[in-house]
């Protein structure tokens, strides 16, 4: 088996309109492996480190430093710097420590997290899969989803790109390489996303452990020349401040949320790692360090207020500048993991949840189910990428853009956790008010706050989230009306067997497998096989699959056999369980079935597979407009195959087409 694990895909036929796979993914068995062992653990921790605080762990680059650049009216006094000060600790604590990793991490959808986890678990806390509130809270899901998408492609462009251009800083005439190396780079780091997080996150988890070691000691460095800085941790400041000067506060809140940005990847990437190795490295590591980076920022602006032109790199002796510089555009490149990353999460649970198509997600560990790479996820990120870079060229016009869609997420988020908390966790009424109130507030003043952006870049990530929103419910859509089309041209096992019966059919020597989604609906491979041949095979096979959150499933409790009420009429069902590392691979449950009782005239040297796919006929019938109509047939028809993905022996494969319209 190979070390980078296997593909997984989602079940088909019943939730993806195309192909019968036979084969679910992210049914819980018992629930997933998170290793065992002190070596383990601290692997998780110095892997959440290199992975998922790369954005936030490099915001004190350039929060501080925009905040007072973003308004004249901001004066590097003691009331103005508490203030901010204030503003940017609590917003952390506020935000990312108490909302986020306190409470957020607790909502996990099978371990994976994620605004589209916390939708399904917001639509199992409202009772099903029915109803206008469950369907309202898929698709709030599926716009924070899209937002995300956005952000995942702003970060890895703006976070090179001002590392790169430190070039600039050492010589202008390299300004023309800028564009070139920041595309190499960004070739290397999604070209490394196939070897997985784990390996990444081995990487980058003691460089960034570096990072936050080098942002303490430098803040510590200069809190220890004026302790009094210490006073803007009280939240009175903040309060000041905003009573004081409502219109400067207001400006400065949409520069502060630049401290706060990664916590939504924060939670989207908690399946790859685990709640606990990420809570322990935030507060052990992470918090602390950006805590005392941002005091000495502060205290170092009041002792030098010309040192807010750049204060970070002005918090080091001259000496420690350079290498700083280079840590940091290291730190900067890391930074883009978080959301690369956070995507893989989300476009799985958007496919488990049937707004995506069938993609190909590889596992890429042996112990954590979360640990995945989804290749095209990651080259469509790539691409987006590559064309906003070139499209915008620096880093400064990419900065109006940044904030816009995090902000929308945050707010999605909350009002989707508010539905767990009340619906699954019963919370009072007066708890979720508390907590609607207080993040709710602050994120609705953080998002109004960087509406100023969208005329100046802003616009950007809204038009990624809106593609993104866009195909997302077009699929599901599409999916709610060729489904039930598809259930009825298939119609009830049972019921066809006993026509099998009836017809008497002609059986003729050989075994014939079907991959199929359940044992209640009639495979159309099947259907068509008997009405265009008119004859049945001595051995009829339907064999269904589904994919558990444990590694390994040992052969002697993964099959389970059906003979369909009839143990003498060759025609049995299987349901196979495959562990997320073992291969899903169709010709070897069959070989292990013969040795059943059930499976015993099962022949493994004649086998006929046949595959089921269907084809969308695009028609004026009501339910969409004909352009998503063509959007959704457009999708299904790039949906990744079922044949390679169930190891079936291409040259003995059968695919049966059927036509469904749209």
């Amino acid at each position: 088996m190979s070390e980078r694990g296997n593909d997984e895909q989602p079940a088909a036929g019943g939730d993806g309109p195309t192909e019968d796979g036979g084969t679910a993914s992210g049914t819980p068995l018992t629930g997933p492996s998170r290793g065992t062992g002190k070596t383990a653990g601290l692997a998780l921790l110095m892997g959440a480190l290199g992975v998922v605080y790369g954005d936030i762990g490099t915001s004190p680059l350039y929060a501080l430093k925009t905040v007072f650049s973003l308004d004249r009216n901001l004066v590097p006094d003691a009331p103005d710097v508490f203030g901010v000060i204030s503003l940017v600790f609590w917003s952390i604590t506020l935000i990312v420590s108490i909302k986020y990793v306190i409470f957020i991490l607790r909502a996990d959808n099978d371990g994976e997290g994620g605004v589209m986890a916390l939708a399904a678990l917001a639509r199992r806390a409202l009772g099903g899969a029915n109803g206008r509130r469950s369907a309202a809270v898929l698709t709030l899901g599926a716009l924070g989803a899209a937002l995300f998408y956005g952000d995942s492609v702003i970060t890895p462009a703006i976070s090179v790109l001002s590392a790169v251009e430190g070039l600039e800083v050492t010589s202008p005439g390299l300004a023309v390489v800028v564009l070139p190396v920041a595309a190499a780079i960004l070739t290397l780091l999604f070209a490394g996303q196939r070897w997985g997080t784990g390996r990444v996150g081995a990487v980058f988890g003691p460089i960034m452990l570096l990072w936050f070691a080098c942002l303490g000691v430098a803040g510590v460095a200069e809190v220890s020349r004026d302790p009094g800085i210490l006073a803007g941790l009280s939240p009175t400041y903040a309060v000041l401040f905003v009573v004081a000067h409502p219109v400067i506060a207001f400006v400065a809140m949409g520069a502060v949320v630049l401290a706060i940005t990664g916590a939504e990847a924060l939670y989207a990437d908690m399946g790859h790692f685990g709640r606990t190795p990420i809570r322990r490295a935030w507060f052990a590591i992470v918090f602390p360090a950006l805590t005392l980076n941002y005091l000495g920022q502060g205290a170092l602006i009041l002792r030098a207020p010309d040192s807010r032109a750049n204060p970070f790199f002005l918090l080091f002796p001259e000496w420690a500048r350079l290498p700083m510089v280079v840590l940091a555009t290291v730190a900067t490149v890391i930074a883009s993991q978080a959301v690369i990353s956070g995507a893989f999460s989300v476009s799985r649970e958007a496919m488990r949840l049937g707004f995506l198509p069938h993609l190909r997600i590889r596992h890429t560990s042996r112990r954590e189910y979360g640990q995945i790479y989804a290749p095209g996820v990651n080259w469509s990120l790539f691409a987006a990428v590559l064309i906003v870079i070139f499209a915008f060229r620096t880093s400064t016009r990419l900065a109006a853009a940044y904030g816009v869609a995090v902000t929308g997420t945050f707010l999605i988020t909350t009002a989707l956790f508010l539905v767990v908390a009340r619906g699954q966790w019963h919370w009072s009424t007066r708890r979720v008010a508390l907590f609607g109130v207080v993040a709710g507030s602050i994120e609705l003043i953080f998002f109004t706050a960087n509406l100023a952006k969208v005329s100046h870049g802003g616009w950007l990530t809204l038009l990624i989230a809106i593609i993104v929103f866009t195909v997302l419910v077009t699929w599901r859509r599409g999916a709610e009306l060729v489904t039930p089309r598809r259930l009825e041209r298939e119609g009830p096992l049972l019921e066809f067997i006993d026509d099998l019966h009836v017809a008497n059919i002609v059986r003729v020597p050989g075994t014939a497998v079907f991959p199929h989604p359940n044992k209640e609906t009639t495979p159309l491979a099947l259907r068509a096989n008997v009405a265009h041949n008119h004859v049945r095979h001595e051995q009829i096979v339907i064999i269904s699959g589904r994919t558990a959150n444990v590694p390994h499933i040992p052969w002697d409790r993964r099959l389970s056999f059906d003979d369909l009420g009839d143990p003498n009429d060759g025609i049995v069902h299987i349901a196979a369980v495959f562990g997320f590392q073992d291969p899903t691979d169709f010709p070897e449950v069959l070989r292990r079935a013969a040795a059943h009782p059930l499976g015993r005239g099962i022949g493994t040297a004649e086998v006929s597979y046949f595959v089921s796919r269907i084809t969308l006929r695009c028609t004026r019938t009501p339910g969409m407009a004909t352009w998503r109509k063509r959007l959704f047939i457009g999708l299904a028809h790039n949906a990744a195959s079922q044949v390679e993905f169930l190891h079936l022996p291409e040259e003995r494969t059968v695919v049966l087409s059927a036509e469904v319209p749209v």
